[in-house]
């Protein structure tokens, strides 16, 4: 049984047309440094859209091991390799978890927005599949 989690299609639609707007408001700007900044903004937020869109999807888990997918390239990890950990923060009087998947030289951090879902039940569904 293979499972898949991504970043949900909804939002990597409206990043795309935030983007999109913040590239017409930068070339409506006005002044040079409203331009630099909304231009900034723009190519940060089609970088975010990008990341979201190539990095499909985001975990993969099956009897094998766990496939993380990048920008450039996935990397697979095997079962008897990676610890699976959740992880809560405080921060700005609110907590919120990520699951850290903790192999020997690689320590990768998936939170809600990567994951699709709470990282708590990911992490449940990847203790359920761990042979």
């Amino acid at each position: 049984m293979t499972r898949t989690w991504s970043t949900p299609a909804p939002l990597v639609a409206t990043g795309w047309v935030t983007a999109l707007a913040l590239a017409v408001a930068t070339v409506l700007a006005d002044d040079n440094a409203g331009r630099l900044l909304v231009g900034l903004a723009t190519l940060l937020v089609a970088y975010l859209a990008a990341f979201a869109t190539i990095a499909r999807p985001r975990l993969t888990a099956d009897a094998n091991g766990l496939a993380v997918r990048g920008f450039a390239s996935t990397t697979q990890l095997p079962w008897h390799e990676v610890k699976v950990k959740l992880q809560t923060t405080r921060r700005l009087g609110r907590e919120q978890q990520t699951l850290e998947l903790d192999a020997d030289d690689r320590l990768v951090v998936l939170t809600r927005l990567d994951l699709g879902a709470d990282p708590e039940e990911v992490a449940g569904v990847l203790h359920a599949l761990r042979p």
